[in-house]
Formats: C-alpha cells, structure tokens, sequence
C-alpha cells in the first residue's frame, strides 16, 4: 500500500482517487482553493458525460448517478421564426422543416453520420491517448484497435472524418445546410469556450467533441451529477487534508482551511506537498488535476524541468472568452434552453471584438432554466462568450461588469420580451472572476483549448499526453489532459491507470502513509 495525495477537487481528481483507492491504496485529497464544495449535492448538474465504464467500475449508479440530455438542447423564440431541437430526431426534422424543406430532408443523415464520427471519439478518449510513435507491443496494439474503429466507419466515413476534423465548422454546416438560424445553432456549439470564430480551422472537430456521448440529434454535452456522487460516494481509504469547507463562504474571502502551496521534489522525484499552513504531507506519488502551468511552473521548482518543456507548459493556449451571469426571476421562463446565435456571421461578429480585448455587444448566449429553488424564485443561468479576460479599453470593475449584466439581459429581452423586467437579481462572473474563483487560467474552464494541435497525444503537449510529468512520482489529470473537458473523470480514469501500474511495478517509492513531516 502506498500513499498518494491527489491535488484539486474536480471531477478528474475525485475519478482518480476512487480508482486509486479501489486499488488499494491511501488517497489525501488537497483543494488548491478553500471554497471548495465538500459536502456534494446529488442534484446539482453539471454539463459533462460521465462514460459507463467508470459508472459501472466505481458503482455509481447505487449512488444516484444521473446522465441527462438537454432536452430541448436549443430552442429559437416563436418572434424569430420558431425552432425547437431535442434528441427526437423526427420532430426536430419537422420544425426544421418551417425554416428549410431541403435541411429537413437532410437532418436524420447529418444525425446519424456525426454520431457515428463522435462513437470513434468516444472510445479513443475512454483511454490514454494513442502514441504515434510507439514501439512497445501494447501501444502498437491500441493504435490497431483505434485504426480499426475508424475503418469501421466505411469509405463514406473516413472521408468525413478527414475532412470534418481541420474544417471551419462554418464550412462544415455550409456543405449540409442552408437555413441561417440552424447552422448558426449548430456552429456555436463549434465555437463553445474556443477564442475563435466559425470561420477558423479545427472548430468543426470542436462540435464533434461536444457529441461525444449525446444521443444522436443533440449537439451540446450531457449533463451530470457527477461530481456530487463523486463527492458524497468516496470510499474507505480516501481523506482530506485540508479540512472540511466552510459553510456559506463567500468568494475572495481568506482560506479558512488550508490548501496546497507547495510540492516538494527531492532528487527529481516529488515527495509530497506543503500546505498554507506550513504542514508537509508526505507520500509515494501526486496526482494533480490543476491546471499543467500551475502544477508545473508555479507548485514546483521549474528547475526540476527543461527549460524547453516550461517554456511549453507556459505557452499552452488558455484563452478564456466566457463568462457566466445567473438571473433570478419572479416567474418562470418561457424557455427551457435559450440559444442566441441566429446565424453563422452573427457568431463570426461577436468573435470580432475580443480579438481586440473588447466586450461584444452582441455576444453569443445560451441561458438555461436551472428551476425554481424558492416560491417566486426562479434561477437562469447564462453562458455568454464573447468576454475578454483582459480587455484592453478598460477594466473588470463593478461598473463594466454590471454593464455586462445589462447587456446579456437585453439581449434575451429581445428574444424574450419582457425578461429584463422580470429579473430581482443577479450574479455576473467574467473570465476574470472564474480564473480568481475557480482557478480556470485565464477564465478557461477547459484549463486549454480544445484546438486540434491541443488534442489527443498533443494535449496539451505532447511531453506531457500520457499524464507522467519528467518529475518522478507526479502525475497529471485534469481537464487541460486527453480527452479534455466534457467527458467527465475520463482524464482522471485514465491518469489513475496509468499511475496503479507505475506503483505495481515500484517506480515510486516514498512513505507508505501520508504523513505530517512539520510546520514551516
């Protein structure tokens, strides 16, 4: 039995230490932030799919697991022309068909054949990424596996695969369909947490990724408790080494329990990690799901790496262009899934101006109907891109976020009449916030982009693809590692693999408990 401390409190570093602990070994768990959420809410959804093997293999389902699909994933207001899509495929077809006889006619195929791409993803990202370069037998034979699935698709098959993956989404949906309003739908789930247009290369294999666990018909991710179950189900052999949260805690207050500051390397090898506090915990291996620049250049002494590899790890794209706005409305919505993009160059228009550090005026939105948590209390919250982190006309102050507030209302007024003066209050978070409350680099919530050079045995470099760092004992798993976010603990499950066979054949040796070593 060996000691190992896993590093963040997402849902990659809580699939990790169940794995970890199911093989027998003792998990610490360390927040990096002290508003964590500890306690796990089993009704709290979270966009993400959460893969059968890992609900089977950690017996989530006895715990209240639940995978749900957006339905309606998107809906256009009857003021602009009327257009509900779900995963009934039928019926999406016959309110395309008030828009476009022609894209009516053409829904079930482009249906069938993106889900049919997205099934090839799903199983290269229940694994560790493919190394294109291996000549051990069993890599070579997951490559083969992996070759095999995409030649199952057929001629017809592969030939979209080649083409879909470095296309313009714009291109993509251009080749499929006419009708504005629904390729502008479909596009911006192209464009979702991506500081790009459309019309930039790689973003139709962005819309892909999002289907990746959908039925077929839904081109947005699933969402899950995942997290929650994760939280409230840990077994026997997992702790906290910070303490339990504090209630109610408001952000940007000071930690009330303490958090990792430090990882210690000895001999090239990490030992365990140092608290805020000043306590050392000790242990045979750590496992991260921090953001890699935050494990790597800012927890440890970068002069364990080289130089080449930080300045990598510094250089990997993480442009956070979304913010979030909760709205809490005396009466219920009309809506369910609220989707403004009308268009392709209405999504090309609010890209524009983040380009340049500055807010759009009329972003990209998509609010959803979070339900009714009090009488005459009913909560939407709000996805809105495109917000710079750090605009360049002006600053992230109390004015210019509310300013950001009315903006995202106004818009859904249009939509909706009548939304803005429903609203009794409101949250705004931009990319700045989320980097300060929830530790996303630079407001990215995917911790890097999911661009094709960012992908698969490249994510988020290619040193790092397999989650082992050139530190011996650390390892890597968070949302910035293969598959990426979306597909809730498969960066956990596959880093956790990885690491139980590292531990069986002795490459990490330390104390076989975590243990205090002393205060600084």
């Amino acid at each position: 039995m060996s000691a190992v401390i896993v590093l963040g409190d997402g849902v990659d570093a809580l699939v990790a230490a169940h794995y970890l602990a199911r093989g027998g070994h003792d998990v610490t768990i360390v927040r990096e932030r002290a508003n964590g959420n500890g306690n796990g809410n089993g009704d709290v959804l979270e966009p993400g799919w959460a893969p059968p093997k890992i609900a089977r293999d950690l017996d989530l389902g006895r715990h209240g697991l639940v995978t749900r699909t957006p339905e309606p994933w998107a809906v256009v207001p009857p003021e602009e022309g009327g257009l509900e899509l779900s995963a009934d495929i039928g019926r999406s077809a016959e309110l395309i068909k008030k828009l476009s006889a022609r894209d009516a006619a053409k829904w079930p195929e482009f249906c069938a054949r993106m889900h049919a791409l997205a099934r090839v993803l799903e199983h290269i990202y229940i694994a560790p990424p493919p190394d294109p370069t291996a000549r051990a037998r069993r890599e070579l034979i997951e490559l083969l596996h992996g070759a095999l699935r995409v030649r199952g698709l057929g001629r017809r098959g592969i030939e979209d695969l080649l083409r879909l993956l470095p296309m313009p989404v714009a291109d993509w949906l251009d080749d499929w369909f006419e009708s504005d309003m629904l390729k502008g739908v479909l596009g911006a789930g192209g464009v979702m947490h991506l500081a790009q247009g459309p019309r930039s290369g790689g973003t139709a294999f962005n819309l892909l990724h999002h289907c990746v666990g959908s039925p077929a018909g839904v081109f947005r991710p699933m969402w899950t408790n995942a997290r929650a179950v994760l939280m409230k189900a840990l077994p026997n052999g997992v702790g906290w080494g910070d303490g339990p949260p504090t209630e109610g805690r408001r952000a940007g207050a000071p930690p009330a329990h303490p958090t990792v500051s430090r990882i210690l390397i000895r001999d090239g090898r990490a030992t365990g990690v140092v608290l805020t506090d000043g306590t050392e915990l000790a242990a045979a291996a750590i496992v991260s799901a921090l953001p890699p620049a935050r494990t790597l250049v800012e927890l440890c002494d970068p002069g364990w790496l080289d130089p080449e590899l930080v300045l990598a790890v510094r250089n990997v794209r993480s442009r956070g262009v979304a913010g979030r706005v909760s709205f809490v409305l005396d009466r219920e919505p009309r809506f369910t899934t609220l989707v403004i993009a009308p268009s392709l160059d209405y999504l090309e228009r609010a890209y524009d101006p983040v380009k340049y550090g500055e807010l759009s005026a009329a972003p990209y939105i998509e609010a959803r109907y979070a339900g009714a948590p009090a009488k005459d209390r009913h909560v939407v919250e709000v996805h809105v891109q495109y917000v710079p982190h750090t605009p360049r006309s002006f600053a992230w102050d109390t004015p210019e976020t509310e300013k950001l507030g009315r903006t995202v209302a106004a818009c859904i007024s249009e939509q909706v009449p009548g939304f803005s003066d429903w609203i009794i209050g409101r949250r705004v978070l931009t990319p700045a916030d989320l980097e300060q409350i929830d530790g996303f680099p630079q407001g990215q919530r995917y911790h890097a982009e999911l661009a094709l050079d960012q992908v698969l045995w490249m994510r988020p470099v290619p040193q790092l693809a397999r989650y082992r760092t050139p530190i011996g004992g650390l390892y890597l798993c968070g949302p910035a590692m293969h598959p990426g976010a979306g597909i809730a603990g498969a960066a956990g499950a596959n880093a956790a693999s990885i690491l139980l066979k590292d531990l069986k054949a002795g490459l990490a040796k330390a104390p076989p408990r975590p243990t205090t070593v002393g205060r600084g």
